[in-house]
C-alpha cells in the first residue's frame, strides 16, 4: 500500500471512529428514527423527523428566559453560552452540530457536508473544502458569499481582536475563496478533526461589510456587536445588554415558510428557580434555559402542569478552578498575573488537601438528585465514553484526615485563632480563601458544603456570589468576571463542544493564559502552566489514529486532575431546560446552542 492510500485509509478509519464516538454522546429528548450508520465516505445523515407544516410568522411571540442575561451579540467576543445563544437566532455557522455531534447543514450556510467521497476532504488530510448555499442574503439585503467566510477567519485570528473563539481556528494555515460559493480551508498539518472550524456555536459567520472597519483593537467598537446583521431567521429589533433581546423576522431569510414565530423575546436576568416556575407552574414563559435548581425543587415545580422538564446527559463538569496566581488587590496591575505565584495554592500538597476536603458525594445527593441532574465527578473530560479516563485518583475521595496530614507536611500550622498559617520570607501568611461563583441556589449551597469541609482543615473561607451576567461578561472594567479571576478559587461549569474537541483540552495550555494585556480572553482561567501538558496537546493536534487520540485525551485529563489544576465536582445533566407543552419541534442536546434549531420551533 502506497503512502497516499495509507493516509486515505487512516482518515477513513478516523472519521468512522469519530462518528461512533459521537453516537455515544447525549441522547435527544425524543429518540429519532436512526439513519443508516454513516461512514467516512458519506455525509452524516440528519435524523428522520416528521415535518410540521408552518406558515411564517403565524405562531405569535416566543418568550425565552435566560437567567444569565446576554451582554454582547458578537459570537466571537462572547464570554459565555448566554452570549452565544443570544447571537444564534441571527448568525449561522457553515453547519450546526446535531444531537450526535455531527455537522448538519440544515441549520447552516453550507450546501453539503464535505467528505472524502465528495472531494470535500483531501486524502492527505491537509484541507477541507466547503460548498456554500447560493442565494443567501444578509438581513440588510446584501448577498452572502465566500468573502464573508474568509473575512471571519481573518477577524477571529487577528490577535488584537482577542476573539474568544480563536482556538477553533488556531490550526488553520489559510482560508481561501475558490469562487463566490466555495471556500477552502488549509491546515498547518494533517487535521484529524476536519469539522472543528465554522461549525456549531463557535463557528458562526459574521458579515465582512459590518466588521471590516472594526478589526483588531477596534473590534469592541463595532456597532454590529449590539445591532448585528446576520443570515439567520431573525434580526434584532431591540437589545438592552444585561437585560433583553427582542428579535423580529428577517425578511431576507432563505426559507419563505419559516420561522413560525413572528417575534422572539429573550429576557435575561433573575434566577433559575423563578425561570423554571415561569414555565412549569405559571405559564408566563415558553422556554427556560440551564435550570441550575436543586433536584427536589425542580421535581416539585415540574408537577405544575404547564410545561415539560427536559434533562439531557451532556458531560458538563461543574468544577472549582484554582488560581495559580496571586489575586491580592495590593498588587495593582500585577494582580492575578503570571509571575506572581499564589502564596499557598501554588503548593501541590495544599491543592490536594483542598480536593480531599471536598465532599462531592454529599453535593451530588443533596443538590443534584444523585443521578437525576448530575453525579459526582473526578474527571474534567466526561464524554464521549471512548475518551474518558478510568484512573482512580486518590484526591477524589472525601478524607479530612489525609487532607490535614498534607497541610501539616507542607508546614501550614494552626495559629491561635485556629487558622492555618506559615512564615514566608519573614511574614506570616494565613490561609484565607475567597471563593467566587454565580448567583444560583445550587451553587450557593455547593459553596456552603465545600466551605464546611475546608474550614475543618483550619482554612478561612469567604463566599462571594456574582450575578451571572456580570461573572460571564467581557467587561474589562469589572473586577468580578470569571476570566479576570480576582479570587482564590471560583466555580462554574464547562464541557467539550464536540465529541472530539481539542479546543476544550487546549484550555489548560500555557498559550491560553491571557490576562490584562489581552483583555483576559484566554481559556486558561487558572493560569496553570505545564510544558509536559503542552507537549501532549501538540501531539493531539497531529495524531490521526483514533486509539492514540483517545490515549492522549486521557493522559491530559489525568495530568490536570492529578496536579489539581481544577477540582471536578459534578458531571451535570446539560442542558436541563423547561418548555411549555405547546412548544413543538425542539431537539435538545449539548453539542450546540439551545437555539440551534429555533427556525423549526412551533406552537402548532
Amino acid at each position: 500500500m502506497n503512502k497516499h492510500n495509507k493516509l486515505l485509509l487512516v482518515l477513513s478509519v478516523l472519521t468512522a471512529a469519530l462518528l461512533v464516538a459521537a453516537a455515544c454522546g447525549p441522547a435527544p429528548t425524543a429518540e429519532p428514527t436512526k439513519p443508516p450508520a454513516a461512514t467516512a465516505t458519506t455525509a452524516p445523515a440528519p435524523p428522520t423527523v416528521t415535518p410540521v407544516p408552518v406558515t411564517k410568522g403565524t405562531c405569535g411571540t416566543l418568550r425565552l428566559l435566560w437567567w444569565q442575561a446576554p451582554t454582547i451579540l458578537n459570537p466571537h467576543l462572547a464570554t459565555g453560552s448566554k452570549d452565544f445563544d443570544a447571537a444564534r437566532p441571527v448568525y449561522e455557522p457553515l453547519a450546526a452540530l446535531n444531537e450526535k455531534g455531527e455537522p448538519d447543514v440544515r441549520y447552516g450556510l453550507a450546501a453539503e457536508v464535505p467528505t472524502l467521497q465528495n472531494g470535500g476532504i483531501s486524502p492527505d488530510g491537509l484541507s477541507v473544502t466547503w460548498k456554500l448555499k447560493t442565494g443567501v442574503k444578509w438581513s440588510d439585503g446584501t448577498p452572502f458569499t465566500a468573502d464573508d467566510v474568509v473575512f471571519t477567519w481573518r477577524y477571529v485570528t487577528d490577535k488584537a481582536t482577542a476573539a474568544t473563539s480563536s482556538m477553533k481556528m488556531v490550526e488553520i494555515k489559510a482560508v481561501e475563496k475558490v469562487d463566490d460559493y466555495t471556500v477552502k480551508i488549509t491546515w498547518k498539518q494533517p487535521n484529524p478533526v476536519p469539522y472543528i472550524a465554522f461549525t456549531g456555536m463557535y463557528g458562526m459567520v459574521i458579515q465582512k461589510k459590518a466588521f471590516e472597519n472594526f478589526m483588531g483593537e477596534k473590534a469592541r467598537d463595532a456597532p454590529a456587536n449590539f445591532k448585528p446583521v446576520g443570515t439567520g431567521p431573525y434580526m434584532v429589533k431591540e437589545f438592552k445588554p444585561d437585560d433583553v433581546v427582542i428579535y423580529e423576522l428577517n425578511p431576507h431569510f432563505r426559507d419563505p415558510n419559516k420561522p413560525c414565530f413572528k417575534e422572539v423575546v429573550l429576557k435575561g436576568g433573575g434566577d433559575a428557580t423563578s425561570a423554571a416556575r415561569a414555565v412549569l407552574q405559571t405559564g408566563d414563559a415558553d422556554y427556560a434555559w440551564n435550570l441550575q435548581v436543586e433536584a427536589d425543587v425542580l421535581q416539585e415545580l415540574s408537577k405544575g402542569g404547564k410545561g415539560v422538564l427536559v434533562s439531557v446527559p451532556g458531560g458538563n463538569i461543574e468544577r472549582i478552578v484554582v488560581n495559580f496566581t496571586n489575586p491580592d488587590p495590593a498588587l495593582g496591575d500585577k494582580r492575578s498575573e503570571p509571575g506572581n505565584p499564589h502564596p499557598f495554592l501554588s503548593d501541590l500538597k495544599v491543592r490536594r488537601a483542598l480536593a480531599l476536603a471536598t465532599d462531592r458525594q454529599t453535593i451530588a445527593k443533596a443538590l443534584y438528585g444523585d443521578g437525576l441532574l448530575g453525579v459526582a465527578a473526578c474527571n474534567i473530560l466526561a464524554t464521549p465514553p471512548a475518551l474518558v479516563s478510568t484512573t482512580k485518583f486518590d484526591t477524589c475521595e472525601f478524607n479530612l484526615e489525609k487532607a490535614n496530614k498534607l497541610l501539616d507536611e507542607a508546614g501550614w500550622v494552626k495559629g491561635p485563632d485556629g487558622i492555618r498559617q506559615k512564615v514566608v520570607d519573614g511574614k506570616i501568611i494565613k490561609m484565607k480563601i475567597l471563593f467566587s461563583t454565580t448567583v444560583t441556589p445550587v451553587r450557593q449551597k455547593t459553596q456552603e458544603i465545600v466551605k464546611q469541609g475546608w474550614e475543618k482543615l483550619g482554612i478561612q473561607v469567604e463566599l462571594k456570589a456574582v450575578q451571572g451576567g456580570v461573572f460571564f461578561s467581557g467587561d474589562v472594567a469589572n473586577p468580578d468576571t470569571y476570566r479576570k479571576f480576582f479570587a482564590d478559587v471560583e466555580m462554574f461549569g464547562n464541557k467539550p463542544s464536540a465529541p472530539d474537541d481539542p479546543m476544550y483540552m487546549g484550555g489548560w495550555t500555557c498559550a491560553e493564559i491571557k490576562t490584562k494585556a489581552a483583555n483576559w480572553t484566554g481559556q486558561n482561567i487558572g493560569r496553570w502552566c505545564n510544558p509536559d501538558y503542552d507537549k501532549l496537546f501538540g501531539e493531539l493536534g497531529k495524531t490521526l489514529d483514533p486509539a492514540k487520540r483517545a490515549a492522549l485525551y486521557k493522559q491530559m485529563n489525568d495530568m490536570v486532575v492529578d496536579d489539581v489544576a481544577v477540582i471536578p465536582l459534578i458531571e451535570k445533566a446539560y442542558p436541563v431546560i423547561a418548555h411549555s407543552k405547546a412548544l413543538k419541534g425542539i431537539v435538545t442536546h449539548s453539542w450546540d446552542s439551545d437555539l440551534w434549531d429555533l427556525v423549526d420551533w412551533t406552537n402548532k
